[in-house]
């Protein structure tokens, strides 16, 4: 009896129908969240690595470990140039693509959306029209709810550090986390900080993609330059028939938008997960989705399309292509006359009055690192000055002086002279100046 019925079942044959096939395309919620989790880390390592961050005790910018000062305008105006043409050309381009797989708010709203329906069930949303999250009866605890509220002041701490990496080195950072006493901890720092968890706790709790639809300063500015060429999801029409009374893709979209009606401008973040919901469901018929990724208008032809596609985006930026050639022109030359240190020389300046013999030789390093200086003048006998020290050990980025004072057996006249100080990496730098011996 049990070997028939083995032989009835082994003579049934069977299909394997995973999530998505090479006819339903790619599976983007993987990729994209492969995507958000290196952004995050990234947004660890650029402060951290000294890439770019805030001194708020010496008042200056730090790119790739070096102070960047007012005055290294070629640099600075570079590189926002740069910067503002890259948006533009993401804008133009990829529109939201950078709301659905690189920003840190969404990332964090995505979460926060699984932690709810993971705990308080598939129904319960956040909502700001004032309806309250549709609870699952078994599911309505004390315990889930204190796990959700905690898990949210949890990731709202963790995050609110990621702002002071931006303005703290690593070291100090970590002495504010475990309490430790540290002269550079600013005594309002604890206060900041808490704004911090309570905005970031805030949004993860109540705002969520509220944020994104409507208050997002980046989708503002987008709309300036997006298009109907900018990427964006298509729907085929034509089959309109095949999901007459399917909805999936709609509930699938955390925005709460239908994907078969996007427009132009609305709050799309092009995540794909409507185009994988779609190619889910399809694959299991053995076709492919209505939905797609496009960029540019539908039309008949790869050729066509590919030669149609690249004269719009040329089109789009025959403008911005002067500027950004300006703005990585400036930049270059910016990086190649950027000057680590800066040199100057005066009158020494005292409580009562100022010395006609006596100079101030005023050096500041603009790098994060121990550097050795070493000082020379140059025009003069030795006999004719005295230097305070020939030699300087900076430990990282400040300032420090140098005293230089002129001989009272000089003969009356003018006398020239230049300071020349150099650095263990290579840097040289001069400061030309003259005395008037009485």
């Amino acid at each position: 009896m049990s070997s028939g019925i083995n032989k009835t079942l082994s003579s049934i044959p069977i299909k394997v129908i995973g999530s998505t096939t090479k006819k339903g395309g790619s599976n983007f919620r993987w990729k994209r969240r492969v995507v958000q989790i290196a952004i995050l880390i990234l947004l660890v390592l650029i402060p951290v690595s000294g890439l770019f961050r805030f001194d708020p005790e010496n008042g200056a910018l730090v790119v790739l470990g070096w102070q960047i000062w007012l005055a290294d305008f070629f640099l600075i105006s570079g590189l926002w140039i740069t910067l503002a043409c890259a948006l533009i050309g993401l804008y133009s381009i990829a529109g939201t693509v950078f709301c659905g797989w690189a920003c840190p708010q969404n990332t964090v709203s995505e979460w926060a959306n699984y932690m709810t329906h993971k705990l308080l069930g598939k129904r319960a949303e956040v909502s700001l029209t004032g309806d309250a999250p549709k609870v699952a009866a078994a599911k309505n605890k004390a315990l889930n709810w204190s796990l959700l509220g905690i898990s949210f002041l949890f990731a709202a701490m963790l995050f609110a550090l990621v702002p002071l990496l931006y303005f703290y080195p690593p070291d100090v950072v970590w002495s504010f986390i475990i309490g430790r006493t540290d002269a550079r901890l600013a005594g309002s720092l604890y206060w900041i900080y808490t704004v911090w968890v309570m905005m970031i706790l805030l949004d993860i709790a109540v705002l969520r993609h509220f944020w994104c639809r409507f208050a997002c300063v980046y989708k503002v500015w987008q709309h300036s330059f997006k298009t109907r060429e900018t990427l964006h999801v298509l729907y085929d029409a034509s089959r309109a028939d095949e999901c007459s009374k399917c909805n999936y893709c709609v509930t699938t979209c955390f925005i709460d938008l239908d994907p078969r009606k996007t427009e132009q401008y609305d709050s799309c973040i092009n995540c794909g997960d409507c185009i994988d919901a779609c190619n889910s469901l399809q694959a299991k018929k053995g076709g492919v989705g209505l939905l797609r990724f496009e960029l540019g208008p539908r039309v008949q032809g790869r050729a066509r399309k590919l030669r149609d596609n690249t004269m719009t985006l040329l089109s789009r930026f025959h403008w911005t292509a002067p500027f950004a050639a300006l703005g990585v022109a400036l930049f270059a030359w910016g990086v190649w006359t950027y000057q680590p240190y800066h040199l100057s020389v005066g009158y020494l300046q005292t409580a009562k009055n100022q010395s006609a013999r006596d100079y101030r030789i005023e050096i500041s390093s603009k790098r994060y690192r121990p550097t050795e200086l070493s000082l020379s003048i140059e025009g003069l006998q030795p006999e004719d000055f005295t230097l305070s020290t020939q030699g300087v050990n900076m430990q990282t980025v400040g300032r420090t002086s140098v005293f230089l004072t002129m001989s009272p057996k000089l003969k009356h006249g003018f006398y020239p002279f230049v300071v020349v100080v150099r650095s263990n990496d290579g840097w040289i730098g001069r400061y030309k100046d003259q005395h008037f011996a009485q």
